[in-house]
């Protein structure tokens, strides 16, 4: 019989409602429920492409006798940390408090006034790995609240206050220049994996913040070191088993230091982030294969992650038939029994396929050597093994495409989104595919018209028609540097406007009135325990470090100093953390870096339909320049000059889309032809700056 997850919206909730376990869903009702039964809560956390969730699930919630333990003891609440990471936010830091270590499944037992007293993650059925049985760990916290109760709830507030403390400290102020980055680097630079790519051991994450603020030192500094460590962290990566040669996309992580084998889930936030970085990699080292990466993961994230009605979905899980990496996984005699003898022999060498395998028998496609190593191995040249290959993959695809396929979760999220809306529209730029912007149109449309409530306001989640709970700081945050990317791409002042209006939301609703930085949530959501805020980026940039960005570009293009200086105070507030701890701050980064940089304004007059604007716009593009905005004046719309100064007074000339390219409202000659704006941007408007 289904339990009270019946009705939810969330996939990760809707794979339990057939548990013995009594759920709940997190809100008012389940602690009322807890307090007038005087019940401790069990508010247990995950997501539905989390392999170890889906592995407790069938050990314990599955279970008759630990349900009904589990159903006599607690009150019994599941949360998914995708829709409430609100929720999540806080318990992770109070299990981290408590025990040292986080991770999901995460469990916390709670008073019924929903104050944390004891918590973890992974607990098996039956005792091992020093780890007790969950049976035991219920029994025993059932126990201390009946017989301990005073000391579990002095405890729980001495807990509440930490948990206040953190969510309110303000980090000592420091100035803002380029010492910072630099420091940053140098601190950066131990943790390097030469041999491998990436930072740290295993297991290994891609980190596109980090990469992207080593990038960033590239193009400031001229720094080969830095230049290195992008092009070796991305070619590892797309050599990879994290990376999906057959389908295209990336997996999670990597348990192993050599990306070979992924932690196979499927998450839309990652494939948005190391789209945008393989995209500016590829502008600025003109290195082909990443651009292919960008292509074949833009096709992917259509083909399998794409809502008709014009969002994406959030992620595919690692397992099917009940094994991780099941349907990404070869051996030998599948491969040769798609392609036949002659083409298997080929394409088992170019990705490492072997009679032993490399993971539980089989093998996860990678790259291990270069064409040219495999070609003389089997007496082929390079090309020759390029292009077996490449008629290979599509016949593995369809091969593929026969078997199970892992679960998807098909809810839609306003920041996943708008991460993935930049990387469609500044592909879409970049690349010359009007189709990619066509589709960032398309999401955009989505994100602004049905991802509202009936009040107006934005929504953290979408699905089947059903919207969620208020939209969250950083759901405000990258849905604004979206729409200034789809802004960018199609010349249209809308969406200019769309992202100023919600950046006007974000400052008034996540503003705290004792320090410089944002809330995670705003001031009409449920009031919880705290409030929280979290500052470190994790497998998403943190909410402040995107709003800071993009209040940068907002002021440059308005004109209005308060959007700047807001920024400025954030990154003050976060100058030592950014400086001492790049890899968690990696996104505080590069918007310092666009707060320290001159930023250069391109105005295009004419038409964006017209060739001339169009072979404008793509030579601008085609270039990475992270300190480049690009806007469209239009001298038959007076308003449009008034709300954005930089595009005031930028006629055509001779009746010809013209190009003005800028630095702070200084410009140099207009130009027409898309060769000489070329020059111009190579050169750069060599204006000094030193008095400001």
């Amino acid at each position: 019989m289904p339990n009270r997850l019946a009705d939810a919206t969330s996939p990760y909730l809707l794979q339990h409602r057939d548990n013995p376990v009594e759920w709940e869903q997190w809100g008012p009702a389940a602690l009322a429920r807890a307090v007038a039964e005087d019940r401790p809560i069990l508010v247990s956390i995950g997501y539905s492409a989390c392999h170890w969730c889906h592995v407790m699930a069938h050990e314990s919630f599955e279970d008759p006798a630990t349900a009904a333990l589990m159903n006599r003891e607690f009150v019994c609440v599941k949360v998914d940390r995708e829709e409430r990471p609100d929720v999540d936010g806080i318990y992770m830091q109070a299990v981290q408090a408590m025990t040292g270590h986080g991770g999901w499944p995460l469990h916390a037992f709670l008073t019924p006034e929903g104050v944390p007293f004891f918590g973890g993650t992974y607990w098996p059925p039956t005792p091992r790995m020093n780890m007790p049985a969950f049976a035991e760990v219920l029994r025993s916290v059932a126990g201390a609240w009946r017989e301990r109760r005073d000391d579990v709830v002095t405890n729980a507030e001495q807990l509440r206050a930490h948990l206040e403390r953190v969510s309110t400290a303000t980090p000592d102020p420091s100035d803002l220049s380029p010492a910072i980055l630099d420091t940053a680097l140098d601190a950066l630079a131990p943790s390097f994996d030469a041999r491998w790519g990436g930072f740290g051991g295993a297991p290994k994450f891609p980190q596109p913040a980090v990469i992207d603020t080593v990038l960033r030192h590239h193009h400031r500094t001229g720094d080969a070191g830095a230049a290195g460590m992008v092009r070796r962290t991305l070619d590892a990566m797309a050599d990879g088993g994290i990376y999906d040669h057959v389908g295209g996309g990336f997996a999670r992580y990597s348990v192993d230091a050599e990306w070979l084998v992924p932690h196979f889930e499927k998450m839309t936030y990652d494939n948005a982030q190391l789209l945008s970085i393989y995209l500016d990699a590829y502008r600025a080292f003109g290195e082909t294969r990443y651009r292919e990466v960008v292509e074949q993961t833009l096709a992917y994230v259509e083909r399998e992650m794409s809502a008709p009605e014009g969002g994406f979905y959030s992620a595919q899980d690692a397992d099917s038939e009940g094994e991780e990496g099941r349907f990404y996984v070869w051996d030998s005699a599948g491969i040769d029994a798609v392609l036949g003898p002659e083409d298997g022999r080929v394409v088992r060498a170019a990705f490492g396929v072997t009679e032993r395998g490399n993971f539980e028998g089989r093998s996860i496609l990678h790259r291990p050597r270069p064409w040219a190593a495999v070609g003389d191995d089997l007496g082929m040249t390079a090309a020759e093994v390029e292009a077996a290959v490449r008629a290979a993959l599509p016949r593995l695809f369809a091969a593929r495409a026969e078997r199970v396929w892992p679960g998807r979760d098909d809810k839609v999220l306003l920041a996943w989104n708008g991460m993935m809306l930049r990387a469609f529209a500044d592909a879409g730029r970049a690349l010359d595919r009007p189709d990619l912007v066509a589709r960032a149109t398309r999401c955009a449309t989505f994100l602004l018209t049905e991802m509202r409530d009936a009040e107006g306001r934005l929504s953290r989640t979408w699905k089947d028609g059903r919207t969620g709970v208020p939209a969250f700081l950083d759901d405000h945050a990258n849905l604004i540097d979206g729409l200034l990317a789809l802004a960018a791409a199609t010349l249209d002042r809308r969406w200019l406007d769309d992202a100023v209006a919600i950046a006007d939301t974000m400052v008034s609703q996540f503003h705290d009135p004792d320090s410089p930085l944002f809330f995670d949530t705003g001031l009409d959501h449920e009031r919880l325990i705290t409030r929280p805020r979290d500052l470190q980026d994790g497998a998403t940039p943190s909410g402040n470090a995107v709003a800071a960005g993009v209040l940068i570009q907002i002021a440059t293009l308005t004109g209005q100093t308060a959007y700047r200086d807001r920024a400025a105070s954030i990154l003050r507030a976060m100058a030592g953390a950014m400086a001492d701890h790049p890899t968690a701050f990696g996104r505080y980064l590069s918007a310092l870096d666009a707060y320290l940089a001159t930023p250069r304004e391109l105005v295009l007059a004419g038409d964006p339909a017209e060739p001339g604007t169009r072979a404008l716009l793509a030579v601008a593009s085609a270039r990475y320049d992270p300190h480049l905005l690009i806007a469209r004046s239009d001298p038959a719309d007076p308003s449009l000059a008034a709300a954005y100064p930089i595009l005031a007074d930028r006629p055509r000339r001779d009746g010809l889309p013209t190009a003005y390219l800028c630095e702070r409202m200084v410009c140099l000659p207009p130009v027409t032809g898309p060769a000489d704006l070329a020059i111009q941007l190579e050169q750069g408007t060599a204006i000094a700056w030193s008095d400001v």
